[in-house]
């Protein structure tokens, strides 16, 4: 799993500069590099928001082989067709689009998984998602930097076609190599397949996550702060490295380097970053790899300076995803890790498709200083919300222990219809004193063994 996902995730960063570089090369227009970048990530969100039970029935190593098959075919398509001189540039926009609705997906798949593999290996959680993290950042490092050096000696294309392999790796090394494993198979529904049990199975991810005060917490604050990142990869950055740095290989070389020390980072959280605060780590680390980048960008000539920046936010972002991953991990139960994962990823994404296109429009209207100092001044306010408000507090408390099956059997009893409950059906005392905190029915309690104000 860990080396699907490296590889799948070395060719997102080829997708990453190839395609801002490719519409950038072939367009000549910010603004279109922006509009590429919002067709990319719109289908991201919807397919996050709706996937989740999706990929519950229809498994999840299927669901991560069958993502990077497709995700192989439509970015192959892009290069193939611009050679053969028939590539339209709503063609480069739709085969985008069909990239971001089934990339997300796959992720969401792969990333569920790794509590049960956890599990099997005999590995901490907390250990087991920092290497996760650290495996995707040492990957995304190598592609940024592959990118930048292939596009130097060859072309846009030819990155494009490496990407489309990628996948196609990622897909084989899955089919192979997981295997055994009941987390990743189909799960049994309760239900007949139909759209009121879609419906329900949806609400239940969307339910947890909006009663869950930290979660919601944290989805909102990486909302923005992914919209404004968005900007920042797909449009701020290679324009300023096409007008002002040394062009594509200098894009490679800073964006490697950013990820290069998130590697650092996401290992260093692995190995001490237990013994430190969450609260405290996670709201430094985010002050380090936001503001910094935009303003040095904006006020300082050079590739150095930059590179240097970067580098020190790159340490702080490293430590923010195992942060975060381990929060969720802790939180979710199993049967709804899916869904609330696919729901949480549609919102922190909610956003990224207009971050692409807002800064694309603002570059073209305020120039490029401007645009990178407003965005860094948004990001710098967003970085704030932890040490500002109180729900950020249950970061550094203890994880809920899990319900046994007798309590999640009495959750049931509790919940069931009234027509049902006759004078011997009620709770006996001693379960009613065994519940914390106060009563509070949960929308879907055969499926959430506790209220998330319980949890």
């Amino acid at each position: 799993m860990l080396a699907a996902n490296a590889v799948s995730i070395a060719g997102s960063s080829l997708t990453l500069i190839g395609v801002p570089w490719f519409a950038l090369e072939t367009t000549g227009s910010p603004s279109r590099a922006g509009l590429v970048a919002f067709c990319a990530t719109l289908p991201v969100v919807v397919s996050a928001l709706t996937g989740g039970p999706v990929i519950d029935r229809i498994g999840r190593r299927r669901v991560s082989i069958a993502s990077d098959l497709i995700c192989a075919i439509a970015v192959a398509a892009i290069p193939l067709l611009h050679y053969a001189g028939v590539l339209a540039f709503w063609m480069l926009c739709a085969l985008m689009a069909l990239t971001g609705l089934f990339h997300a997906p796959g992720e969401t798949s792969r990333y569920v998984l790794v509590p049960d593999l956890a599990k099997a290996a005999g590995t901490p959680l907390s250990r087991a998602a920092s290497l996760f993290d650290a495996v995707s950042r040492g990957a995304r490092m190598a592609g940024a930097a592959l990118a930048g050096v292939l596009i130097a000696l060859t072309d846009a294309e030819a990155v494009l076609l490496l990407d489309a392999a990628t996948f196609g790796v990622s897909a084989l090394l899955v089919a192979l190599g997981v295997r055994g494993l009941g987390a990743a198979e189909p799960r049994r529904a309760s239900a007949p397949v139909s759209l009121a049990a879609y419906r329900r199975e949806l609400r239940e991810g969307c339910a947890f996550l909006v009663r869950h005060r930290l979660l919601l917490a944290v989805m909102l604050m990486v909302m923005l702060t992914n919209g404004l990142d968005q900007g920042w990869s797909s449009v701020l950055l290679p324009v300023h490295a096409k007008d002002n740095l040394g062009g594509p290989g200098h894009l490679g070389l800073l964006v490697a380097v950013f990820a290069g020390c998130a590697l650092l980072g996401a290992l260093l959280y692995g190995a001490i970053g237990h013994r430190f605060p969450r609260r405290a780590l996670f709201t430094a680390a985010f002050l380090l790899c936001g503001l910094p980048r935009f303003a040095v960008a904006a006020l300082v000539d050079g590739t150095v300076p930059l590179a240097v920046t970067m580098a020190i936010g790159g340490l702080g972002a490293g430590m923010l995803n195992p942060i975060l991953t381990t929060v969720m991990y802790e939180r979710v139960p199993d049967e709804l890790r899916s869904r609330v994962a696919g729901v949480s990823t549609a919102g922190v994404l909610l956003t990224t498709p207009l971050g692409g296109l807002a800064a694309g429009f603002v570059v073209e209207r305020s120039g490029l200083p401007a645009a990178m100092l407003t965005l860094g001044a948004l990001y710098f306010l967003a970085t704030l919300a932890p040490a500002l408000f109180p729900a950020w507090r249950e970061m550094d408390a203890p994880p809920p222990e899990a319900p046994r099956p007798a309590d999640r059997q009495r959750t049931v009893d509790r919940q069931a219809p009234a027509d049902r409950q006759g004078p011997a059906e009620q709770p006996r005392p001693a379960e009613q004193v065994s519940r914390k905190g106060p009563s509070r029915p949960c929308s879907e309690p055969e499926a959430i063994p506790r209220c998330p104000s319980e949890s």
